[in-house]
């Protein structure tokens, strides 16, 4: 079981690193819905990174990926793949990456994301964890790699549980700082909102620099 978990653990870290979810969650706590849409965007993304992870474990249990050299090996090649698609995807981040003087640019659909309803709060939830291509690398990596050392279904549950909870840990302080951090918790969000809002497009340059070349080395090792 610690193999399996201690798989997991590189890969949670950067999905809980996600700068647009977290500030789309703290917009919601901005807003008049708040004691709703943010556990509700809790939800969504505790189910949504939940099922992928799963899907993409049964997926690779069935292709035999621990025990066939050649499952194994095309798994490997897809971890390549993930990876060099996450560093082209760093260097486009890089280079957009706004100027001193710039005002980031941030996706269209958070203009409107306080006045969202508790359903399409869920529902961005779902899309954020389990749909956006960083996520589904970092879950690919995980679960495949939990399908190959899990010596059972069991400890790959453990594992891919320890893998949601953390990789849901960002969204999920957030919303509980909202509920319970009383009168400080809206300005230090609103601190926390503008930083990742200035520094979005870095953070995830970054982020897939390190995460890509984590997807090359085990894709090339395993």
């Amino acid at each position: 079981m610690d193999q399996a978990i201690g798989a997991v653990l590189a890969f949670a870290v950067g999905v809980a690193i996600s700068p647009v979810p977290i500030i789309a969650v703290i917009l919601m706590l901005f807003s008049q819905r708040a004691r709703v849409n943010g556990p509700m965007f809790l939800a969504g993304w505790v189910i949504g990174l939940s099922v992928a992870a799963a899907v993409v474990y049964a997926l690779a249990t069935a292709g035999d990926i621990a025990s066939s050299d050649t499952a194994s090996t095309g798994v490997s090649w897809l971890r390549v793949g993930a990876g060099v698609a996450l560093l082209v995807l760093a260097a486009r981040k890089w280079r957009s990456r706004p100027g001193p003087d710039d005002e980031p640019d941030m996706p269209r659909w958070m203009s409107g994301v306080d006045h969202i309803a508790p359903g399409r709060a869920f529902g961005l939830a779902v899309v954020l964890s389990a749909v956006n291509p960083k996520n589904l690398a970092l879950i690919f990596g995980a679960s495949t790699r939990v399908s190959q050392v899990a010596p059972s279904t069991t400890d790959a549950i453990v594992a891919l549980a320890v893998f949601v909870l953390i990789g849901s840990s960002t969204v999920g302080a957030a919303v509980l700082y909202d509920l319970f951090g009383g009168e400080r918790a809206q300005s230090s969000l609103d601190r926390a909102k503008a930083w990742l809002t200035l520094h979005n497009t870095a953070v995830m340059a970054v982020l897939f620099v390190v995460f890509g070349a984590v997807l090359i080395s085990e894709g090339l090792t395993s």
